[in-house]
């Protein structure tokens, strides 16, 4: 869930966006993209900053949601998702963890079908 933040806050972040960039497209309500244009006029940004700042914040917080984590952790180990796809999710520090887990499971599951 997006969060409100102070206009000044809002302003800074939107301001941090990286140069790679891909196109996308998608259809939104009417009420919500109002709201958006609303917001890019008072800040004097484009709807494009906004809609990058908030999806970028939502995609913060919902990763720092255990069960969406276990969710994602769950994915990695089943080789959903590449180590570079989960770390740019949750973070190098928490990716490697869980690599570090992935590896020790692995090894485990090898050492187990050995002892049969």
């Amino acid at each position: 869930m997006y969060t409100q933040k102070p206009l000044s806050e809002l302003a800074h972040n939107v301001h941090t966006v990286s140069s790679d960039k891909k196109r996308v497209q998608f259809r939104a309500p009417d009420r919500l993209i109002d709201r958006t244009d609303v917001l890019a006029e008072v800040l004097g940004e484009d709807r494009t900053d906004i809609l990058v700042t908030a999806l970028r914040e939502y995609l913060q917080e919902a990763t720092h949601d255990d069960a969406l984590t276990q969710e994602i952790a769950a994915a990695y180990y089943d080789d959903v998702i590449t180590y570079e796809q989960l770390k740019s999710l949750i973070g190098a520090e928490e990716a490697a963890n869980l690599r570090a887990l992935k590896e020790q499971l692995d090894e485990d599951y090898v050492e187990d079908v050995a002892d049969l």
